[in-house]
């Protein structure tokens, strides 16, 4: 009883509730961001596999130090430094493709226009109807298509494993390029504004274990250059002449016509009629 007593005295005592101030309040809630995107990025990759394996080793290391196992607790703590950069060589993909997505938010896109303020915006209304018109026929018909549609982020790397084309998007060159035992039917075209830059590209597949067992190569081609990029593609099924579309790592299956303008309308970047007035350098448009 009197070691009780003397505990509560020595140590209860001397507690005091910490002045809160309200930049605590903000450091906390940017802590809680960081930290649930963190885990919502986590959840789709291999990161969170070894998360929870980690976890297990948490567990057992705060047994080993409860019950003083000295030599366990001597191992962890030389071997530490060691799993710390193991981990960093063990989850480089991953890694790099959130440092790579970090860096292709336009946190300022809402403040200053930094692009070229064309009426057309990225590309022209006449290629949308071109994209939706070709993607609607070869559908019809089931014909497997894979079209990579350009934004920020530069698809040089991927245009140089296809071969070169740089014609006007429509949508008879489109379904010529896709047709069955053609030299272009395989592999992606990628389109750059108005124009097709090239076609039979190859594309990184996705390692995301969300995507349907059902979905072949190209589903899985077409997710993972939008998590490498920024970039929107369209991928025509060839078993169920379906229409997909892919952006920003997430797949969204059997669009129609209407939804399918709506997604290319979405990165068309079209300038509103208050946005035509307003340029980086503060100059009015006529």
């Amino acid at each position: 009883m009197e070691q009780i007593e003397f505990f509560f005295n020595n140590n209860l005592t001397n507690l005091h509730m910490p002045t809160i101030r309200a930049v605590d309040v903000v450091e906390i809630l940017i802590i809680a961001f960081l930290v649930y995107h963190m885990l919502v990025w986590a959840r789709n990759t291999r990161l969170w596999s070894l998360l929870k394996g980690v976890i297990v080793i948490v567990v057992f290391i705060i047994i080993a130090a409860f019950f003083e196992m000295s030599t366990i607790l001597w191992i962890v703590e030389n071997v530490f430094s060691i799993a710390v950069i193991a981990m960093v060589v063990i989850l480089q993909p991953e890694l790099r493709k959130a440092l790579e997505q970090l860096g292709r938010k336009n946190y300022f896109s809402s403040l200053f226009n930094f692009t070229d303020n064309s009426p057309e915006g990225r590309f022209s209304d006449k290629t949308v109807n071109e994209i939706i018109r070709a993607c609607v026929e070869m559908a019809k018909v089931r014909t497997g298509a894979l079209i990579v549609i350009e934004q920020e982020s530069s698809l040089v790397d991927y245009e140089r494993t296809g071969i070169d084309i740089d014609g006007v998007v429509t949508s008879q060159l489109l379904i010529n390029i896709f047709e069955h035992n053609t030299p272009l039917h395989d592999g992606a075209v990628i389109i750059r504004g108005n124009r097709i830059t090239a076609a039979t590209c190859y594309l990184p597949l996705s390692d995301n274990m969300s995507i349907g067992k059902e979905l072949g190569t190209r589903h899985r081609a077409g997710v993972g250059i939008s998590e490498a990029t920024d970039s929107m593609t369209l991928i025509v099924s060839e078993e169920t002449g379906k229409i997909s579309v892919a952006y920003e790592g997430k797949l969204e299956g059997a669009v129609d016509s209407d939804r399918l303008r709506e997604r290319l309308r979405q990165i068309q970047n079209k300038p509103s009629e208050d946005h035509k007035r307003i340029t980086w350098k503060g100059k009015a448009k006529a």
